[in-house]
C-alpha cells in the first residue's frame, strides 16, 4: 500500500520475516546527491521528523525512514501491522537485522548513490552498534554499502543510570518474560527547549511510556558494550554529534574520517532545538554528508567507489 503527501511518500513494506513496517520516503527537490537511512529512537517515530526531512530533501538528500519494529505505526497501526506487533517488542538481533535489511533496500532502490545510515537516541546507539560490532549482523558486505554514519545524541549511558538492583531484575525478567511491559518514560521537559514540542510529544498518540524487558535490556547493554568493547570495523566516515559518552566512544574509535560535533547548551533533540540551533544542526549533517559524496554522484550518473 502506498500513498503521498506534497512532502513525502508512505508505503507499508514486508522486511525481515515478512514484518510489515510504516515508511516515509523524501525525495530530493532535484537531482539527489545521497541517500540517508534513518532511524528513530526510543518511543519516538518518524513523524517526528517531517520538517528535518523536508529540510535535507530540498537540499539534494534523499531520506528513506521508517517506524522501527515495535514502535510508531509499525506497532500500532491496527490496519496494516503485522499481528505479532507488540509496542515495544524488539531485541538488538532483531534491530540489528532490520537494519541491514533496510540498507539492502536503500542501496538496491538507489544503487548509485552513497548511503549514509543516521541515527538519533536509541537509533544513534544502534547505528553505532551496527557499524562496529565484531559479530554479524551485519555483514561486512553490508557495511561497504554506506559511505558514512551519523549518531546523533546516541544513547550510550543513562544520564542518571537506573539502579544495580533493577538492572539485574530487569535482565533476569529479559529472559523469562521478555515482551512484558515495563514503564519506562521520558520526561518531555528533557527533549529540548521548545515547550511546543515537547507538549506535543506528551500528548503523540504514537509515543507510549513503556517499553519491554527484553527491548529496555538490550537497549542499555548496547550501549554499554560499545564503550568497552575494541573495535573490529567500522564505517569509513563517522559523525557523533553528543556529549561526554559519545565523546569516550568517539576517542576509542581508529577511523581514519571521523568529525565530533558539539552544541553547548542543547538539549536531547536538536533537531527541535529553537533560537537557530536546529537550523545549525541541520546544516552541519547536510554539509557532512555533502563532503564526502562525490562530484558525479546522483541516480544513473557514474559513482566512484569510496
Amino acid at each position: 500500500m502506498s500513498d503521498s503527501s506534497s512532502a513525502y511518500s508512505e508505503a507499508w513494506i514486508a522486511g525481515p520475516g515478512d514484518h510489515q513496517f510504516y515508511t516515509r520516503t523524501y525525495t530530493a527537490a532535484s537531482a539527489p546527491r545521497a541517500a540517508v537511512l534513518f532511524v528513530h529512537g526510543f518511543a519516538d517515530h518518524v513523524g517526528r521528523y517531517e520538517h528535518a526531512h523536508c529540510n535535507w530533501a530540498a537540499r539534494d538528500i534523499m531520506v528513506f525512514a521508517f517506524d522501527q519494529r515495535g514502535f510508531g505505526r509499525t506497532a500500532l497501526d491496527n490496519q496494516h501491522k503485522s499481528k505479532d506487533a507488540v509496542y515495544g517488542k524488539a531485541s538488538h538481533q532483531m534491530q540489528m537485522q532490520d537494519i541491514e535489511w533496510w540498507v539492502r533496500h536503500v542501496k538496491k532502490e538507489h544503487p548509485n548513490l552513497p548511503l549514509f545510515l543516521f541515527g538519533h537516541s536509541m537509533g544513534g546507539g544502534m547505528v553505532l552498534a551496527f557499524s562496529t560490532q565484531a559479530q554479524p549482523p551485519p555483514s561486512s558486505e553490508t557495511i561497504k554499502l554506506l559511505s558514512g554514519v551519523i549518531a546523533s545524541s546516541p544513547l550510550l549511558l543513562q544520564t542518571v543510570p537506573a539502579s544495580k538492583l533493577l538492572r539485574k531484575a530487569g535482565g533476569m525478567a529479559a529472559t523469562i518474560i521478555p515482551w512484558l511491559p515495563f514503564p519506562a518514560r521520558v520526561p518531555a521537559e528533557d527533549l529540548s527547549h521548545d515547550a511546543i514540542v515537547n507538549r506535543a510529544s506528551e500528548l503523540d498518540p504514537l509515543i507510549k511510556s513503556y517499553g519491554t524487558f527484553r527491548g529496555l535490556t538490550d537497549m542499555l547493554e548496547r550501549g554499554e558494550n560499545l564503550l568497552r568493547s575494541g573495535y573490529h570495523h567500522w564505517p569509513e566516515n563517522l559523525s557523533v554529534t553528543s556529549h561526554t559518552a559519545s565523546e569516550q566512544f568517539f576517542n576509542k574509535l581508529d577511523a581514519e574520517d571521523k568529525k565530533l560535533a558539539l552544541f553547548p547548551g542543547g538539549y536531547h533533540e536538536l533537531t527541535n532545538e529553537p533560537n537557530g540551533m536546529k537550523e545549525k544542526f541541520w546544516d552541519e549533517c547536510v554539509s557532512w554528508i555533502l563532503a564526502h559524496v562525490p562530484a558525479t554522484s546522483g541516480d544513473g550518473a557514474h559513482l566512484a567507489k569510496l
